[in-house]
């Protein structure tokens, strides 16, 4: 059938909305007792993430029907070409891994701002390294609205870039339909009216009864909240309506983007009544709260992920591919066809086997990372079918005999390779004194592993504040600090207080970033530098806090007094 084009141009007046890796040396066991090289030889290794590439690309040696990748947040800045030059790599890899593709799809936020001079540099690395056979489609993102213009404005901008001739539209290739939806304002979750959601239900009905045994692939930049992970930062406005649309097509295969969230978690797939995958990002890592490498972890900006879909007469296949590693993770996601909903195989229940650590596992303690609040733990990763997301840590303090903290960390299945042993810092305790952390694995499905690790550790002294004197001359004179028994910083830092007031409740009268050598950090205070000069006064008397991170989670303090000049 003839390529065709429908669509309809939608221009809401919504406001805009600008907001959203290992080292064995030094490891020891409990209190002194030497693990050596057993650690060394537990490490029977990790499953590769990305299989051989000559199984995933021949398809057992089956042509496809069509093919067609798909990317998404390439988010290219007018500031820096940091993720331009990824977006080279993307196409240049993409055509390599794909050289006879049909089609080529973007899912939103193709820019960091939606400015003329980013999708400039956008569309002249495309137009020149595209398949020209191939039919570009691309979606209209959050992002691409914050250009400061009005929403119609930003809307037309981007039509007028990418020559769609609609936020929203449909196209059929080969006989399979494209559904291309544009969220309609700049609004993070995203936005879908019921014009945009009733005009996708006339198509879907179009698109069914062309042929009910193909797949029909819909795109929009924001997930749907309950589907993929990382759908929690989907749409919450007129959510069920556009889930109820689709669900009475368990043919449809929905590709969305907006999380960054990798493709390396078996969740990025859904199943329940149609198919929903998430397309990553060409731009940063980006991952759910609560761990204690964080939401965006170091080393996040390397992730460039990309999608590559093969449709054959009976199936599809998703494959992944981890541009930044120039390989596949994970095997090829399939789904059957005619697409029956009893017949789904990536559901929520998928999986029930706990991930488990194997009989020679080990953990240690990493003395030359141990601090006044924290301990340092090197363990031999745990095993699952599917893959390890997470560890629980449980610190109990073995004085009380009570359990003081506990912590959630990934397993940082997110790097390549995936390092093992891994080594993960655990803040927030106690100084000197003694710990035992127990570890739990987690799976992606929150399957909980059976047996655990366990290991003693004794945190360090705490640090010690010294001045050169407690008692000032004036409200001029200055003193000598020095703070022993300090970490290496990570956001730490001093402030100057009233004795009497509490910190985070009041702005500190100065402050400063720690700057530590050889664990010591050294200052000379001078009042001249007060932030708050009239709290200042002669008579009074002040604290001196030293604060972990950048809160204000006091570990040492000490005061002195200022006098009067006379």
């Amino acid at each position: 059938m003839k390529d065709k084009i429908i669509g309809e141009e939608v221009k809401p007046n919504h406001p805009k909305e600008m907001n959203r890796r290992a080292f064995l040396q030094k490891t020891t066991m409990v209190v002194g007792a030497a693990v050596g090289a057993t650690l060394v030889n537990s490490l029977t290794g990790l499953p590769v993430s990305a299989i051989s590439s000559s199984s995933v690309l021949n398809s057992n040696g089956n042509n496809p029907d069509l093919v067609f990748p798909v990317i998404s947040d390439v988010h290219i800045k007018s500031s820096d070409n940091q993720t331009l030059d990824k977006f080279v790599t993307t196409l240049e890899q993409l055509n390599l891994a794909a050289p006879k593709q049909d089609a080529f799809v973007v899912v939103g936020d193709l820019t960091d701002n939606g400015y003329t001079v980013e999708y400039d540099k956008f569309f002249n690395v495309y137009n020149s390294k595209k398949q020209t056979q191939a039919v570009s489609m691309f979606a209209i993102g959050n992002h691409d609205y914050w250009n400061g213009l009005s929403v119609a404005n930003a809307q037309n901008l981007f039509l007028e870039k990418s020559g769609m001739e609609s936020i929203y539209y449909h196209k059929v290739i080969k006989g399979y339909h494209f559904i291309i939806l544009g969220t309609e304002d700049g609004v993070t979750e995203g936005t879908f009216s019921e014009r945009q959601i009733g005009w996708l239900a006339e198509h879907l009905r179009e698109a069914a009864a062309e042929d009910s045994h193909k797949p029909i692939f819909v795109f929009h930049h924001q997930p749907i909240i309950g589907t993929i992970y990382g759908s929690e930062w989907g749409f919450k406005k007129n959510r069920d309506l556009f889930y109820d649309t689709l669900k009475p097509y368990p043919q449809v295969i929905s590709f969305s983007g907006h999380t960054h969230y990798p493709l390396d978690d078996p969740r990025i797939i859904h199943q329940k009544d149609f198919t929903s995958i998430g397309t990553s990002t060409g731009a940063y890592l980006w991952l759910e709260t609560g761990r204690i490498q964080g939401e965006v972890p170091e080393g996040a900006d390397i992730l460039n992920q990309a999608l590559i879909v093969e449709v054959h007469h009976n199936k599809v296949l998703i494959k992944r591919r981890d541009i930044h590693n120039n390989d596949w993770t994970g095997e090829p996601f399939e789904i059957s066809f005619p697409a029956k909903q009893n017949k789904f195989k990536y559901t929520d229940d998928r999986d029930k086997k706990a991930p488990y650590f194997t009989a020679d596992a080990m953990i240690s303690i990493a003395h030359d990372k141990t601090a006044a609040a924290g301990l340092a733990i090197m363990l031999t990763q745990a095993k699952d079918n599917l893959l390890v997301h997470d560890y629980k840590l449980k610190a109990k303090n073995m004085e009380t005999g009570e359990v003081e903290k506990e912590f959630l960390a990934f397993s940082e299945f997110y790097k390549d390779p995936i390092p093992n042993p891994l080594t993960l810092t655990i803040n927030g305790l106690k100084s000197n004194t003694l710990y035992e952390i127990e570890v739990f694995a987690l799976d992606a499905f929150a399957n909980e592993s059976h047996n655990s690790l366990k290991v003693l550790g004794k945190t360090s002294q705490g640090p010690a504040i010294t001045l050169s004197k407690h008692i000032l001359t004036g409200t001029d004179d200055k003193v000598d600090v020095i703070v022993e028994n300090v970490r290496v910083p990570n956001g730490d830092w001093v402030g100057l207080y009233e004795v009497s007031e509490n910190p985070g409740s009041v702005a500190s009268i100065w402050w400063m970033y720690t700057k530590v050598t050889d664990g010591t950090f050294k200052v000379t205070y001078d009042p001249k530098n007060n932030s708050y000069p009239a709290r200042y006064k002669e008579g009074g008397t002040y604290k001196l806090v030293y604060f972990y991170g950048s809160g204000y989670d006091v570990v040492a303090e000490t005061t002195f007094t200022v006098e009067s000049k006379i």
